[in-house]
């Protein structure tokens, strides 16, 4: 992507349907951040939209992926070997402007980004409200997607997310973030000492600080 460049949206055909990549490309683009929705919602989430609107001027261009169950139309999610085909799919469009890219999603795109992201030659993974275990499951942990991802990693997750509250995070070679009050989606209590605005903020300042740390020198 050039300075001149705006906002665009691409098709992408892989083996499972037609994906679509919204590009918010930064001035000076040094990283590529690319970041998929969960299985319940789409890249409208706020964090996703924060993300976009923010990373850009920090030299990151962020590439949001509409999995193709979703721009398909469908209403749930397949399976998660499916998820990962359809996101390797993508891989080359985004990895076209020869920049380290960043495999990020929300939720069950989460998983599919610590799933594929070694394999695929990405820079790191970011996790955004990674679900740990299905809610009142703690049982049923999906630790050990996070703890293989094999990458450098940064998981920012809501303090009273039912998927997985940020204290029953294992120990392991990744950097977890709190949202103060946040939920699965980063939606706040009206008793939490801080507004959207200021999660949004915390969220994007994260991100970028850990992004930039990925670059060399």
């Amino acid at each position: 992507m050039t300075s001149t460049e705006k906002f665009r949206t691409e098709q992408v055909a892989t083996e499972t349907g037609e994906a679509r990549v919204h590009w918010y490309p930064a001035r000076r683009p040094r990283l590529v951040l690319a970041a998929s929705h969960g299985a319940g919602g789409g890249i409208e989430a706020r964090d996703l939209r924060a993300l976009a609107a923010a990373l850009p001027e920090h030299g990151v261009s962020v590439a949001l992926v509409e999995q193709p169950w979703r721009v398909a139309g469908k209403k749930v999610a397949p399976a998660p070997r499916t998820l990962d085909t359809g996101w390797r799919g993508v891989w080359p469009a985004l990895a076209a402007p020869g920049l380290p890219v960043v495999a990020g999603g929300r939720s069950a795109g989460a998983r599919v980004a610590c799933r594929t992201a070694a394999g695929l030659g990405a820079a790191g993974v970011l996790a955004l409200s990674f679900p740990l275990h299905p809610p009142g499951r703690p049982e049923k942990s999906r630790a050990p997607e996070l703890l293989g991802a094999g990458l450098p990693t940064l998981v920012v997750q809501g303090g009273n997310d039912p998927f997985g509250r940020p204290a029953e995070f294992p120990a392991g070679d990744h950097e977890l973030v709190e949202i103060p009050y946040g939920d699965h989606g980063f939606a706040l209590p009206k008793r939490a000492e801080l507004g959207e605005p200021e999660a949004m903020r915390l969220l994007t300042d994260a991100v970028t600080r850990w992004a930039l740390s990925l670059l060399p020198g």
